[in-house]
């Protein structure tokens, strides 16, 4: 999973013709590393996308722009639009962000 640590280099990732996957997260966030103990297996199902993510206290005003209200969030995008959310709430296990994914892509 690539660490994406400025607003250019997002902007470009998200300019993809295929869907890429952007976890949302921050290095205080307790449900954050909760995710980070199962997100492996889901990396490893879903290993035909490519895969990135972003510190929100990083990157000033990304959440706001993208509207990630929480964290973590699950964000998916394609030419430059954000298709999919899944917002923190719906992220605590790895069967929830599973069936996101393969809702959004198949």
């Amino acid at each position: 999973m690539e660490y994406i640590q400025t607003m250019d280099r997002f902007n470009e990732v998200i300019q993809s013709e295929k869907p890429v996957i952007i976890k949302f997260f921050a290095d205080w966030c307790p449900d954050c590393k909760r995710m980070d103990m199962f997100i492996d297996g889901i990396l490893d199902e879903f290993n035909n996308y490519e895969w990135y993510e972003v510190n929100t206290d990083e990157i000033e005003g990304i959440a706001g722009t993208y509207e990630v209200m929480g964290i973590p969030s699950i964000l998916i995008f394609q030419n430059g639009e954000k298709l999919a959310h899944q917002h923190s709430a719906y992220t605590k296990t790895p069967e929830s962000v599973t069936e996101f994914l393969h809702q959004q892509l198949g």
